[in-house]
């Protein structure tokens, strides 16, 4: 599986892939061309969008305003359709609908191993709609066809599996105390869960967020990225499909100042779980902590360094630099995004990433072998080429990249800097975008001070092939992943989350289901006990 993540290798071939589209109607003109033709010939998806409604109490809806927003295609700025837009009122009708399904219906009554079988159904309806829902992510989002269709959306199957496996599996403890009583622990469903998720890996995070809260026995309100709204919608249809009570999960497409604050501030949610930047992450817990203190969750930015020692295979320290960098266009909060590298090794390593860079394949994300689609939108468009132009004024080398790709929509060419020192913004700031920065380091004692030196802590890499090189580092970094000659090495099981302003808590694995409940001794006294 860690292959599989690593090199996001294709089960299909080019040509397959090229069949699959053909049969869903994507696929026109695939092969090489110039880089403004490989944008400007683009597919279109034949998928239908069905779900453009807010989900309450198990049925489609339109906002309470009757409002709409237009979600838009990055690969032209285009209008794919228009998505019913929440606000406060709207999270007050979804919020009613879970706080009555928690409290007076079947699902945290249930036993647990009928809402894994749940959970398992959904995870055969999404195999089974795979290309569908590959397509509405690549649709929204750019990411490209192949990386969602091969890597995350099984990922977000194996996810549901995994919860679904934990649902019956959730216990207390019998505890001996000083005295004649019975003690035991009782680890019960928190209640009412309100989640919102990003727009960088709508579906991914998606599960991450109702996975555990829903195998606990919880009821959820999702607040989707107002950039990315389609995928959660479609998947919570196949949800219902299999099963789930009216009530249980609630999905409002909005905005964050209005429904996403709602929901952080309501009297009647129990628990917030929230991924994405930082400072929107002060906002929720201030928001937190004004309404009833409820518990939050947050898994935020990042600024992740990328360790390059002189002991290293420089081919594979390269490719791995690029991937940890590069993969999802940049946008991800984890990427290795700060690449230091040793001195003695510095000059090759800036010469050969410069090469991968210029190598890389942009353009249409429907398109087989496309590594890199368009940003989001124009505002993340905007604030990349800002850092581009910082990083070129602040002196550090451009060494490829740094314009525009293509004729029409939000690509970026790739971009590699290299002279990058530690105070210029482009070494301290998320960029959030395909620019790789490179820096030169004497010592291990000095590259760990400057990983440090960050107010982020969610992710690193190390490559070396010295194991007390690895293991001296993977201590010393504080970040909540340390990634050893890999990187983006994600799983069910694995845990994922930060250190300092990187967030509070863990997402996946069992760590995760401690979000999503409460424990509660109880404690009887014993009459003559045989034993203590």
């Amino acid at each position: 599986m860690a292959t599989r993540k690593l090199l996001l290798l294709s089960r299909y071939s080019s040509a397959h892939l090229s069949s699959i589209g053909r049969s869903h109607g994507w696929v026109r003109g695939i092969g090489s061309s110039s880089s403004s033709s490989v944008v400007d010939e683009l597919i279109t998806p034949s998928v239908k969008i069905a779900d453009t409604q807010l989900l309450i109490n198990g049925k489609f809806v339109d906002a309470a305003s009757g409002k709409t927003f237009p979600t838009l295609d990055p690969r032209t700025g285009d209008v794919i359709t228009h998505v019913a837009e929440g606000d406060a009122e709207d999270i007050d009708r979804a919020v009613a609908a879970a706080r009555k399904a928690f409290d007076e219906g079947p699902w945290p009554r249930m036993t647990a191993y009928e809402r894994s079988c749940i959970l398992l159904r959904f995870a055969d309806l999404l195999e089974k709609h795979i290309d569908d829902l590959a397509a509405i992510e690549t649709w929204d989002n750019g990411k490209p066809y192949e990386q969602a269709a091969e890597d995350e959306v099984p990922d977000v199957i194996r996810l549901m599996r995994y919860y679904a496996g934990w649902a019956d599996k959730i216990h207390g403890l019998t505890i001996p105390a000083d005295g004649e009583y019975h003690v035991q622990t009782l680890h019960e469903p928190i209640g009412v869960a309100g989640q919102i998720v990003p727009w960088n890996f709508p579906l991914r995070m998606f599960a991450w967020k109702i996975g555990p809260a829903l195998a606990c026995g919880n009821t959820v309100v999702l607040k989707t990225a107002e950039l990315t709204p389609l995928s959660a919608l479609y998947a919570a249809r196949l949800l219902h499909e299999a099963g789930l009570p009216p009530g249980v999960l609630n999905i409002i497409s909005g905005f964050g100042r209005t429904a996403g604050s709602a929901l952080c501030s309501h009297m009647d949610v129990n628990k917030l779980a929230f991924t994405g930047s930082t400072e929107t992450g002060r906002t929720v817990l201030d928001l937190a902590a004004k309404s009833n203190l409820k518990t939050v969750t947050l898994e935020l930015g990042g600024k992740s360094p990328f360790i390059v020692c002189k002991d290293a295979e420089i081919d594979k320290a390269v490719e791995l630099a690029h991937f940890a960098l590069f993969f999802n266009q940049g946008q991800c909060c984890n990427a290795g995004s700060r690449t230091f590298v040793h001195e003695s090794v510095y000059d090759e390593f800036v010469e050969k990433a410069r090469a991968r860079a210029m190598k890389r394949v942009v353009g249409d994300p429907f398109k087989p072998g496309v590594e890199q689609g368009p940003q989001v939108d124009i505002k993340q468009f905007e604030k990349i080429h800002t850092y581009i132009k910082s990083g070129i004024e602040s002196g550090a080398t451009l060494e490829c990249g740094g314009e525009r790709y293509g004729s029409k929509g939000f690509f970026i060419q790739p971009t590699v800097f290299s002279n990058v020192q530690d105070d210029m913004l482009i070494a301290k700031d998320e960029i959030f975008g395909p620019v790789q920065t490179i820096s030169k380091f004497k010592d291990l004692d000095e590259v760990i001070r400057r990983a440090n030196k960050s107010p982020y802590g969610l992710a690193a890499g190390v490559f070396t092939q010295n194991i007390d090189t690895a293991n001296t580092l993977a201590r010393a970094l504080r970040a909540g992943s340390v990634w050893i000659n890999c990187y983006h090495v994600v799983d069910a099981a694995i845990p994922f989350g930060g250190y300092k302003m990187s967030g509070i808590g863990r997402e996946k694995g069992v760590y995760s289901l401690s979000n999503y409940l409460q424990v509660k001794a109880v404690v009887n006294p014993l009459k003559n006990p045989a034993w203590l």
